[in-house]
């Protein structure tokens, strides 16, 4: 369920009055990637269920890379310590996405999944944007050669990247992601707005999405997710709720830093400071 959770997506049919043909395609808006493409930006989620029972975390950053120009990294870490379920069913994945370009589009990403007491996975996978091919290698066994077609994300590049497409509650657009080794077109729906209480930053306004997949991808996705942005040029994700047959999982935001969002970076240690001003917390 915790996986669930984080995968950030969500398994609906699209609205049958604007058939797929009639979206238009999810293209990054240049004004927005110095603030979210900084390479100085981490988040720090905790995963709960239904009533507030921590079952885990999700950790990303994101950092510049030297290898490539406009080159970035996306490092995401899974992870069910200090949740409820830590001593009978540990996880502990982490997911290495590098993208570049304008679209910031992936070329290449790399999993190790530890779940249970029993499963370990390595996979990697390399995307030739230009050509629409992608190699993927799971374990030991040989390389798959997979037909795409070009400009496909994967499920954590297409999550920074969409983000700061334009968002315009009821214009939604495709983003195309690569998963289940295929192509997909994933439709971004754009509920609403919404000024959203008690988060991280207190109350702030925000931009309510709500990315349609028909995919479970590397985790298995069976519930409705819902995604609040903070409605600015940040684009935080504060909060998270996913539907489950039976209650829901919510990742709330609970640390953020990014230099480039100065009116949301080093929240955590302002409120501190706030309620302790004469005592200095160690780092």
């Amino acid at each position: 369920m915790l996986a669930c959770s984080l995968s950030l997506a969500v398994a609906e049919e699209p609205s049958p009055e604007r058939s797929i043909e009639q979206i238009p395609r999810g293209r990054i808006d240049p004004a927005l990637i110095p603030t979210a493409y900084a390479g100085t930006e981490s988040f720090r989620f905790d995963v709960s269920y239904t009533g507030g029972l921590k079952l885990g975390e999700l950790h990303m950053e994101l950092s510049r890379l030297e290898e490539r120009p406009d080159a970035f990294q996306i490092h995401s870490r899974v992870t069910t310590e200090d949740g409820l379920f830590s001593a009978i069913y540990p996880i502990e994945d982490v997911h290495l996405t590098k993208v570049a370009g304008p679209q910031r589009l992936p070329y290449y990403y790399e999993v190790w999944q530890k779940e249970g007491f029993s499963y370990e996975a390595h996979r990697i996978t390399k995307y030739d944007q230009k050509r629409g091919r992608i190699a993927y290698w799971h374990n030991d066994k040989p390389a798959e050669i997979y037909e795409v077609g070009g400009g496909i994300q994967n499920e954590f590049s297409s999550f920074f990247a969409s983000r700061i497409m334009p968002l315009e509650p009821g214009q939604p657009f495709i983003v195309s992601t690569f998963a289940d080794h295929q192509r997909n077109e994933v439709v971004v729906m754009v509920r609403t707005r919404e000024q959203l209480e008690e988060t991280l930053f207190d109350t702030v306004d925000t931009v309510v999405v709500e990315p349609i997949m028909k995919f479970s991808g590397l985790y298995d996705k069976r519930g409705d997710t819902v995604i609040w942005y903070t409605d600015d040029e940040c684009r935080v994700p504060v909060l998270v709720n996913s539907k489950l047959l039976i209650g829901s999982l919510t990742a709330k935001l609970v640390a953020y830093h990014n230099p480039a969002c100065p009116q949301y970076d080093n929240t955590v240690l302002e409120k501190y400071q706030k309620q302790y001003p004469n005592h200095t917390p160690r780092p």
